[in-house]
């Protein structure tokens, strides 16, 4: 293994590891309403992106997206799908439904696979077929023994794969996209920040600890980011896939052995035929990929 590839798995794990203890943050502002919390997320983001794209000079690309009528579009779309997904995130680990922010997160590879077929025309294999109908008949049987849908786990595995769909279509860098995003968000998050009764918004009334959590909204949100733009620009993208389901794995042992989250069987046996589906994918691309042509890949600048 050389060198760009080491660095690039210790990125990958660095981004994903941080990803996977996240909760843990959000835990620790317990006393802080969600809203409040993605408000101070979206504020620092936008401080900290912007800060970014002056220091490695993408002001220029900055400019031509906002000029661009079809780019403006798209990120309106993709604004309200990030800050829909980040609140109910927020939301599910404060409430106790971490178990079920983990099984969203293991459900979206299949998600975008289903997605890859339906907007891009993607031919499923077989196992990819397998893989899709498991995770149906996962949903269904939860549907079966609790009465209801996995809302919080479908909302933020489809929300998610749609930010992706949607990113896809936009075709602009990572730091590029959060800055708009984070920006057309900003108003709504000030507003909320001005006006809202909580008690936390007082700055000068909180803690040192409760402003430095806050403050780090930014740092938590853009430092696995800027660590997973690393890895991808140094490893391959199939690569950079079997890294993915550290995150949720992450939030799930998170949620049985720190946070005390009850795993009830009929909840295991959903997670089981998940856990399966995505073995399945795994193997098949470490197959394929093992077949086919090996890509250099390209040392970052």
């Amino acid at each position: 293994m050389d060198k760009t590839v080491r660095s690039g798995v210790f990125y990958a794990l660095t981004a994903y590891g941080l990803w996977a203890v996240a909760p843990m943050y959000f835990k620790l502002m317990q006393d802080v309403a969600a809203p409040e919390i993605l408000a101070h997320r979206v504020l620092w983001s936008f401080v900290l992106t912007l800060a970014l794209i002056v220091a490695f000079r993408k002001r220029d690309v900055l400019w031509a997206t906002m000029k661009s009528r079809r780019a403006r579009w798209l990120l309106l779309c993709s604004t309200a799908i990030i800050g829909f997904n980040w609140g109910l995130f927020i939301w599910s680990v404060q409430s106790g439904f971490m178990l079920s922010a983990s099984l969203g997160y293991y459900i979206n590879p299949l998600v975008n696979i289903l997605f890859g077929m339906l907007f891009f025309g993607e031919r499923l294999g077989k196992v990819k077929t397998a893989a899709a109908l498991i995770c149906l008949a996962a949903v269904a049987y939860e549907l079966i023994q609790f009465g209801r849908l996995p809302w919080i786990a479908l909302a933020l595995g489809v929300s998610f794969a749609l930010y992706g769909l949607v990113r896809k279509k936009l075709a602009v860098d990572s730091f590029t996209g959060m800055a708009m995003e984070t920006g057309l968000l900003l108003p709504l998050a000030i507003g909320y920040l001005w006006f809202s009764t909580s008690p936390t918004t007082d700055l000068f009334a909180n803690t040192g600890w409760t402003n430095f959590l806050l403050f780090a909204a930014g740092p938590v949100t853009m430092v696995p980011l800027m660590c997973f733009a690393a890895a991808a620009n140094r490893i391959s993208m199939t690569a950079l896939g079997f890294f993915q389901y550290i995150a949720p794995s992450g939030v799930f042992l998170l949620a049985v052995f720190v946070y005390g989250e009850e795993l009830a069987p009929e909840k295991l046996v959903t997670f089981g035929m998940i856990w399966f589906a995505l073995i399945m994918l795994s193997v098949d691309t470490l197959y394929r990929w093992r077949r086919g042509p090996k890509i250099p890949v390209v040392p970052a600048a």
